[in-house]
């Protein structure tokens, strides 16, 4: 038992320390989405800041520089892209550096098509490891599933698609589909490891990667592109939720398939046999 829901996964190379282009440029490209029928989109891990911690680390950038761009969940870009889902009647899933205290995390948000925050989520595993002092890069602390119009979702970002024990959590909390925004590796192996997260847990995945876009459902990748600048349209297929009721129809389906399948099996057991005397 399944449901069919349009995405899209959003690529874009946004400008580093600008919010107000960023934002500009993902409505747009949220529009553009809207239009070719998505009910659902998902743009890339820190598409709003332009994901500036590797430069504040290389000490190219100043730290002070993500109070500029990091923004709250009341925060004027927030409201923005809320009124923007209503208009749309479609859900958005992107990347924010999100401040919070004294500390800034690396954030992943769903809006629903009301203009309801669903969900978010802080980054739990980071490539370029954690200090203390890093106050503009902070570690998130749990991960949890969410309701959706769709089901119950899940967020990872970027590297934490590499960890499986990660990816299971949020399934295990009842996640039906998950959402990656990334803005990392483009080599095949990233594909390969959505792929196998997606099959290890038996839920479909978007993944918004910076020149990377992938749709995976049932198991298979359905579409992909390695566009830089790209909207790549699929359609998954959400598994319905656990419930004695569903085992029970999923049951029988596979006991009506027995039926025909056995004395199938059986004829071409006895055939093979049958030539070997």
């Amino acid at each position: 038992m399944f449901e069919s829901v349009e995405v899209a996964a959003i690529s874009f190379e946004p400008v580093k320390f600008d919010l107000d282009a960023n934002c500009n440029r993902l409505e747009e490209m949220f529009r553009k989405a809207a239009a070719g029928g998505a009910q659902l989109a998902v743009a890339p891990e820190g598409v709003l800041e332009g994901y500036v911690v590797n430069e504040i680390i290389g000490g190219t950038a100043e730290a002070k520089d993500m109070n500029d761009v990091a923004i709250t969940m009341n925060s004027a870009p927030m409201r923005r892209f809320k009124e923007l889902a209503r208009e749309l009647n479609m859900s958005l899933a992107f990347g924010c550096a999100e401040k919070i205290g004294r500390g800034v995390y690396n954030c992943a948000v769903y809006i629903d098509e009301t203009g309801k925050l669903r969900g978010k989520y802080h980054k739990m595993q980071l490539a370029e490891g954690s200090h203390s002092s890093w106050w503009f890069n902070r570690l998130g602390k749990n991960i949890r599933a969410f309701n959706t119009p769709y089901g119950r979702a899940g967020f990872l970002i970027c590297n934490d698609r590499w960890n499986p024990d990660i990816v299971r959590i949020p399934v295990l909390d009842g996640a039906q589909f998950l959402m990656i925004p990334s803005f990392g590796s483009r080599a095949k192996s990233q594909d390969e490891a959505v792929l196998a997260r997606a099959r290890e847990n038996g839920v479909p995945i978007v993944e918004a990667n910076v020149g990377v876009t992938m749709i995976v459902s049932k198991g298979e990748i359905v579409a992909r592109s390695r566009r830089v600048t790209q909207i790549l349209y699929g359609t998954i297929e959400i598994p319905a939720a656990p419930s004695t009721r569903n085992r029970d129809t999923h049951e029988r389906r596979f006991l009506s398939w027995r039926k025909k399948e056995m004395p199938i099996r059986l004829a071409e057991t006895l055939k093979r046999n049958k030539a070997k005397s």
